[in-house]
């Protein structure tokens, strides 16, 4: 039987035991901690979550190594549990045989993506045994090898915690966000589950080099290389994107998300400093600048400033992108406008606003000063696991933003 029928039969079995619940036994879901499993490509990714009463409803705490994230909405209906993962459209769907699940990962915004999902419960760590022999602490340079044999170069961070190895992998458009895993002699495994991107990384340390492999998901793969380095480094990302020459301002025309049409020339953004984010909520880099822009608006929106959300969904479909804006509004408390842009396709992207050499990142973040002017484009977005990255992007950001609203 290959994979696609497996996971057929897997998706359907499912559904057959929910659809035959009511004729089961009722079953208790377990408050504490789980161990999940989902198999990618043959490989399972572990994570953490903790169950949780509140009131009469269930709750969720996915635990993704450093990075907590809040899933408000369970469903137990007789054997089986349903949980949407936080703001992605993706769903765990489970039956519960007492101190175990069993079901299926479903992305539901991408074609016959059904991956296996188990649990156990009791487990309050990803593996039975972690160890970290610090072997591979500090800064690393990390190529990975694409198809058509260019390598794409990436920073590796990683330092020992509580005998665990943590750490991300930095790239030029963002990062791999909360990696945790274990090593093994010359060794290493990371994991990583944030409830839309389930990832392994696999690599040996020989001969002052390292070679691994890089898992995402039902089917993406790469190989990579490297090599300890202190002093690698990534582009200037306020360098990456940028105006096209004979362009020297920002236009559009998109709707909100009452489908009125939205331009700069809204009597609301006269005067002010904006922000364009350029994001997409199936984008967990997007969320990372989503809850830091939201928390920042909150604290500045008084100073004449306005952030403008530019939504790139992964559906043509305006109903569909609108209810997942909703979705981020709601979990993180946004206050500032959004828009609904167009796709999450780079080229669709790019010729939506044209006066841009390219869109290569969700998100990128467009600063114009109150006389319309654009003062800086920032592609990616480095995150809380890149700890001084991160420092250091909060603090420049802080002090354009300081200069421009003070002109």
């Amino acid at each position: 039987m290959n994979k696609i029928n497996l996971y057929i039969v897997l998706f359907f079995s499912f559904f057959i035991f929910f659809s035959c619940s009511s004729e089961k036994k009722s079953q208790k879901l377990k408050t504490g901690f789980w161990r999940g499993e989902i198999n990618v490509q043959n490989h399972q990714v572990p994570f953490i979550f903790e169950v949780f009463k509140d009131g009469d409803s269930f709750k969720i705490k996915l635990h993704d190594s450093d990075n907590m994230i809040a899933i408000n909405e369970v469903t137990v209906k007789n054997d089986s549990v349903i949980f949407p993962m936080h703001i992605f459209d993706a769903t765990i769907k489970a039956k519960i045989n007492g101190n175990s699940l069993s079901g299926v990962y479903t992305k539901n915004y991408v074609d016959d993506y059904i991956l296996p999902f188990k649990a156990t419960f009791g487990k309050n760590e990803r593996l039975d045994k972690m160890t970290s022999n610090k072997t591979f602490d500090g800064k690393w340079s990390i190529n990975f090898l694409e198809n058509d044999g260019t390598t794409n170069q990436t920073i590796g961070l990683f330092k020992t915690k509580k005998n665990k190895l943590k750490g991300t992998i930095l790239t030029k458009t963002g990062d791999y966000r909360f990696l945790e895993g274990t090593t093994d002699d010359n060794k290493f495994t990371l994991y990583a589950f944030d409830g839309n991107h389930a990832f392994v990384f696999k690599a040996t340390f020989e001969n002052d080099t390292l070679k691994g492999d890089f898992w995402s998901g039902k089917s993406y793969h790469q190989k990579f290389i490297g090599y300890k380095n202190e002093n690698a480094s990534l582009p200037n990302p306020n360098k990456l994107t940028y105006l096209k020459e004979g362009y020297d301002k920002i236009e559009f025309s998109f709707p909100n998300l009452d489908g009125k049409l939205i331009t700069l020339n809204n009597p609301k953004y006269k005067n002010k400093v904006v922000i364009l984010q350029v994001f997409g909520t199936w984008c967990p880099n997007c969320m990372d600048e989503t809850k830091f822009y939201s928390k920042w608006y909150d604290k500045n929106k008084n100073r004449g400033v306005e952030i403008i959300g530019l939504a790139y969904e992964a559906k043509d479909d305006f109903e569909y992108a609108k209810a997942r804006v909703q979705k981020v509004i709601k979990n993180y408390n946004v206050q500032y406008d959004y828009l609904i842009a167009g796709t999450s396709n780079k080229d669709a992207a790019s010729k939506s606003l044209p006066m841009l050499n390219h869109i290569m990142s969700f998100p990128t973040s467009i600063i114009i000063d109150k006389k319309g002017k654009v003062r800086s484009i920032h592609t990616g977005f480095s995150g809380p696991a890149t700890g001084d990255y991160y420092i250091k992007h909060v603090k420049e950001f802080n002090e354009l933003m300081d200069t421009l609203l003070n002109e």
